[in-house]
């Protein structure tokens, strides 16, 4: 017995004459008077099967029964349409299978939504994801994902990298999100990290000599759930050893472009355009900026120094945004609640109406220097911001994206790919007043900076660099210290003394000391990249069985308690932290 001799998208004029075999699932089904017709489905597409008692009583017998999602065995002849009966909307609209034979292969129970209905509540698509990945949207999301991956291996390895497998238990390493615990139960009250990432092992790799490794990595963050975000996730992970950034650089360029090209997509061209860290903050107020409007922030600190207006005098720095449009009273006070959610303490402004006249509280107080300086069209708005630096930039930054999207700024059809090079090495925590890590705490020291790990943190530059794709960004990477002595300095800079950081990452430190080759890498969140491509608006449309936003799985119900004597097995025992 054969199941099938085509896919149901398959059959086409060409085939008019065979007797052909197709199996799938019941997409509709319509009685018309003893005649059914069924069509008949699967990921390729539909075939319309004609069931006609006179032809074949068996079979409409056996139609009488058939529901949507019926697993369905059908053999017959292919027969042409009648002109006036073909569907042209169908690839296969020209052709219909006259059935000689029906198998009920599988039955189904109602269906708690239909494939083709809108607005199924998440919640139900997830509970009932086998039949929600039937659907033309998951079916395209999950196939589209499967060509891009491809097409990255390819790629890898025609570019001489080799696929090498880390393991998904290890010990708890700084990487900027909770880890994911796994109690041993042969070691009672000792645990395995699952990995936020396999950096500490590409590393290894590479003073192993393995100086080209790749893998699509499964990782791992306890970390709030988002559009996103995921608590496991698969990244396209690379390093290289005796690299320097741009090798690195062009390595992802590669895959990307290999992904475009795959899926007969125009690829960006290449390079992708590089900005400095300090840049794009002072311009975007974002390290991952979206480059497809041309609303960019301004700097104002210099002309306000001597300023009237004391919130600019008083303030370090003073920047802001001329929007294209003369906004209302209204619309400014939801703008200024916009920024004071976003850390702001207000939001100043210069209207300039369709007359070019101003209208502002602030405008008495500005000097004609001032006033030129901040000079727009008419019909627009100059929106300010004063503080310290960083959160000037975050709220403007903020804004502008708000904006963007609000008054259409945004060009959907462009695709901006951007490397943000030269981070800062370091970050200053106002909670523990200590320095921390921009990226994490194996990342290169830019050239002659070395001395300012130790005299002068924040002002030292790291060999880090971030990918940004429409203002998402993909993922990041670095030229990684590869001397002991300098990884020492980074230790001690971020509050470890030499005892602890031999304690936790010892291993790493006497590798450093083994003949560590000079290398880098990076590490691409594919679920995102995939997300985009897809043109998803959130990751769970391209993942099979993702959690929903509370971090559960409606699938499986996980997660769930576990037995008392399990735990007891573990060496746990849970506390009730219940307040009284």
């Amino acid at each position: 017995m054969s199941w099938r001799d085509l896919m149901c998208g398959e059959p086409r004029p060409d085939h008019v004459g065979q007797t052909l075999t197709l199996a799938g699932w019941a997409d509709t089904r319509r009685d018309h008077g003893g005649l059914v017709f069924v069509d008949l489905r699967d990921h390729t597409g539909v075939t319309q099967l004609v069931i006609n008692p006179e032809r074949s009583s068996a079979a409409a017998e056996a139609a009488k029964e058939v529901r949507n999602e019926f697993v369905l065995r059908a053999r017959g002849e292919l027969v042409a349409r009648a002109p006036e009966t073909v569907n042209a909307a169908m690839a296969t609209g020209e052709v219909e299978l006259h059935v000689d034979e029906l198998e009920i292969v599988s039955r189904s129970t109602p269906l708690p939504f239909q494939l083709d209905e809108e607005g199924v509540d998440e919640t139900t698509r997830l509970r009932y994801r086998w039949l929600d990945l039937r659907t033309d949207r998951m079916q395209r999301n999950l196939r589209l994902s499967g060509v891009v991956v491809s097409a990255i291996r390819r790629r890898m390895e025609e570019l001489g990298f080799v696929d090498l497998w880390t393991p998904s238990m290890t010990r708890a390493t700084p990487e900027g999100a909770r880890d994911f615990l796994v109690p041993v139960r042969l070691q009672p009250g000792t645990f395995f990290a699952l990995p936020q990432s396999p950096q500490i092992f590409k590393q290894l790799f590479m003073i192993s000599g393995f100086d080209r490794y790749y893998q699509i990595a499964t990782c791992f963050r306890d970390e709030d759930l988002r559009a996103d975000r995921q608590f496991e996730f698969r990244q396209l992970d690379v390093e290289l050893a005796f690299a320097e950034r741009e090798d690195v650089l062009h390595v992802l360029e590669e895959a990307v472009r290999a992904s475009f090209e795959a899926l007969e997509r125009e690829p960006p061209p290449a390079p992708f355009s590089r900005l400095g860290w300090d840049e794009v903050m002072r311009r975007f107020g974002s390290d991952k900026p979206d480059l497809r409007f041309d609303l960019e922030i301004q700097d104002g600190t210099d002309v306000t120094r001597a300023s009237q207006f004391g919130v600019f005098a008083d303030a370090p720095c003073v920047r802001f945004l001329v929007a294209p449009k003369a906004f209302t009273r209204g619309e400014l006070a939801r703008l200024e609640e916009l920024a004071k959610e976003w850390g702001a303490k207000g939001l100043a402004y210069l209207v300039v109406d369709e007359s070019g006249e101003v209208r502002s509280p602030i405008a008495k107080f500005l000097s004609e220097t001032e006033r030129a300086a901040f000079a727009a069209p008419p019909g627009s708005t100059v929106l300010f911001g004063a503080g310290e630096a960083r959160a000037v930039a975050r709220v403007l930054g903020l804004l502008r994206l708000h904006l963007g999207q609000e008054l259409g700024l945004v060009d959907e059809s462009r695709n901006e790919f951007l490397w943000v090079i030269d981070f800062p090495l370091f970050e200053w925590d106002d909670d523990t007043e200590t320095w921390t890590f921009s990226h994490h705490p194996f990342t290169g020291v830019a050239e002659g900076h070395d001395e300012l790990i130790e005299t002068d943190p924040g002002a030292a530059l790291s060999m880090a660099y971030d990918l940004v794709w429409n203002g998402i960004e993909l993922g990041s990477g670095s030229i990684r210290i590869h001397r002991q002595d300098v990884q020492q300095r980074v230790f001690r800079a971020l509050g470890l003394t030499d005892e602890e950081a031999q304690e936790k990452f010892g291993f790493l430190l006497d590798a450093l000391r083994m003949g560590a080759p000079p290398h880098g890498g990076f590490a691409m969140g594919l679920d995102r990249f995939v997300m985009l491509v897809a043109g998803e608006p959130n990751i769970r449309e391209v993942i099979a069985f993702p959690k929903v936003s509370s971090g559960s799985d409606p699938l499986t119900g996980a997660p769930a308690p576990v037995a008392g004597e399990q735990l007891r097995e573990l060496g746990i025992r849970l506390v009730d932290e219940t307040p009284a």
